[in-house]
């Protein structure tokens, strides 16, 4: 399993980044509006890191892998059929390709299906 993009969810986003890029360094790109206004950094292993602000106000800061997969509609169904629940159905983000998200085990995870 490749884990293609970290999503990382957290008021202060420029303290986030700034903390990572001195850390690994990488170098994040302006706010992805597609993403959430994400800012972006490309990883060695080709996955990408996205670190943003909530998106509403209920919003709890997390950190959620999204795991690739060739197929999303079989992954989502294979772990609903083990007991998670599905928190977004499959969606096409113009760009970038197809997330899912469930929760199993109260931990959020996501599926990613490149384009």
């Amino acid at each position: 399993m490749q884990i293609h993009y970290l999503e990382i969810v957290k008021k202060d986003v420029e303290a986030v980044c700034a903390a990572y890029a001195a850390t690994g360094g990488i170098s994040f790109g302006e706010p992805d509006a597609m993403l959430g206004n994400a800012r972006t950094a490309a990883l060695p292993d080709g996955g990408i890191i996205g670190i943003r602000a909530p998106m509403h106000e209920a919003e709890e800061p997390i950190i959620r892998p999204y795991w690739l997969v060739d197929d999303i509609n079989t992954a989502l169904a294979a772990a609903l059929k083990s007991g998670a629940e599905e928190a977004h159905p499959p969606l096409e983000i113009p760009g970038h390709g197809t997330f899912a998200i469930y929760i199993q085990g109260g931990v959020h995870h996501g599926l990613w299906q490149r384009l």
